[in-house]
């Protein structure tokens, strides 16, 4: 009927120079044009066209919990967990419980950790 396909994912910030050098510098993100060229809106790549927006504004009514995510993948998953670690960012598990990962049934690795405003986030070696 419709191809609907994925365009970006929007988040709310509190604090919009913090989350840039945190998507931007410690993940890597690549910040691409942020075509609004509105002043508190950030754009990132995440491959294949798909970008994320982080926008500063009101965060206090929005509720995070780790089944809410956003999903990244990457093939040097040790070196990662390792990386999170000496950034101080504690990796997690499916089920939000600190200094431990998910094993999926298809054998595939994932951490969970959090943003400076508490999104989760995954990241897993799948393929």
């Amino acid at each position: 009927m419709f191809h609907l396909t994925f365009d970006h994912y929007t988040i709310k910030v509190a604090d919009l120079d913090t989350s840039t050098t945190f998507y931007g510098d410690l993940l890597g993100l690549h910040r691409i044009t942020n075509r609004t060229e509105k002043d508190y809106i950030r754009w990132f790549s995440l491959g294949n066209g798909s970008e994320l927006h982080v926008v500063e504004g009101q965060t206090e009514a929005i509720k995070k919990n780790v089944g809410v995510h956003l999903a990244l993948k990457m093939s040097d998953f040790d070196h990662f967990v390792e990386y999170l670690r000496s950034h101080d960012i504690t990796p997690h598990n499916s089920k939000g419980h600190p200094n431990e990962i998910t094993v999926r049934a298809d054998g595939v690795r994932q951490v969970y950790f959090q943003d400076p405003d508490g999104y989760w986030i995954e990241v897993n070696e799948a393929d």
